[in-house]
């Protein structure tokens, strides 16, 4: 078997999951993700990001898992720091014991919009060291023993999560930075990607091996994933266009900073592009698409899932 033919192809599902047609709801959407044979849905998760905008991911992952029977949800990126470690360990142990085996967390400090942390009562400087601090804190509570911890930012005596998950949930952690993959080696599964090259995907797979080595930390199977903006031409042909627009409007960055690395073409040259990050090292893809019809979205991954993996 192939790199590319163990890929796990998903959709990025955003907001409710409820698209700009009438009648579109969130139930319909994830119907239609399982019956296209998506292999996982992720979630992301915003407080108040820019305008305001947001999607609680573990809220909305419960709705994901709840919503059908069979497909994995993974969230990504989640703002850990923004909350207290032993809540976020409560909602993931409750979530592992309604959905066993279902859910994959991916964590991010986040950033790109300042005031978001700030107005949750955070100070954005500290983002880096409150989520490592969160994440260690997280991996005892999840073991379901009594936990005690003193830290820069979290402080807990005998704190107690249980039943604790019967199946580890797998963390992925996010980032470009060599903190980043640092914080991935050490606390995580896998590393979560987004905005990066194939070839930096492949250096990045082995800057985690290293820090994990270095740190004495043994995983069996890394489980390294890739979100990737991308578009059909659609009928109109504009479909480039909406990708830079929806981006620009989301981060309020010039698209051109992110071009390179959101391809727009049909799905069998989209499936080309993930080859790419196969071979480098890549075990799954959410495909995330412009603003627009969630059923489009679920379309476009369904066929590249095909163009790489035909049944």
């Amino acid at each position: 078997m192939t790199e590319a033919s163990r890929l796990q192809i998903g959709v990025t599902l955003t907001s409710a999951f409820i698209g700009e047609e009438v009648g579109v709801t969130p139930r319909a959407v994830l119907h239609a993700a399982a019956d296209a044979g998506v292999d996982f849905v992720q979630i992301g998760d915003h407080v108040s990001f820019h305008d305001g905008t947001g999607f609680d991911g573990l809220l909305h992952a419960a709705v994901a898992l709840a919503g059908q029977e069979s497909v994995p949800v993974r969230v990504g990126l989640y703002l850990l720091a923004l909350r207290h470690p032993v809540l976020v360990a409560r909602q993931l142990a409750d979530l592992a014991r309604l959905f066993p085996g279902r859910l994959a967390l991916g964590v991010g400090v986040g950033g790109e919009d300042r005031h978001e942390f700030e107005v949750s009562g955070v100070d954005p400087v500290t983002r880096g060291r409150r989520t490592d601090e969160a994440l260690t804190l997280l991996g005892e509570l999840l073991t379901g023993e009594s936990t005690t911890f003193e830290g820069e930012f979290f402080n807990v005596r005998e704190a107690l999560v249980r039943p604790a998950p019967t199946q580890r949930i797998p963390i992925l952690v996010g980032g470009r930075s060599r903190a980043a993959l640092r914080r991935a080696a050490i606390h995580g599964d896998g590393w979560l990607a987004l905005w990066t090259s194939s070839e930096r995907f492949a250096a990045a797979v082995s800057e985690v091996a290293s820090f994990a080595e270095q740190a004495g930390r043994s995983v069996d199977e890394w489980q390294h994933g890739l979100v990737l903006w991308c578009a059909t031409p659609g009928a109109d042909g504009r479909g480039g266009a909406r990708l830079a627009e929806t981006m620009q409007q989301r981060y309020k960055i010039p698209f051109e900073k992110f071009s390179r690395w959101c391809p727009v073409g049909p799905p069998d040259e989209l499936a080309d592009r993930v080859r790419e990050y196969a071979a480098a090292g890549c075990s799954h893809v959410s495909v995330t698409l412009p603003a627009g019809s969630p059923l489009e979205t679920i379309e476009v991954a369904a066929e590249v899932r095909q163009a790489i993996a035909p049944e």
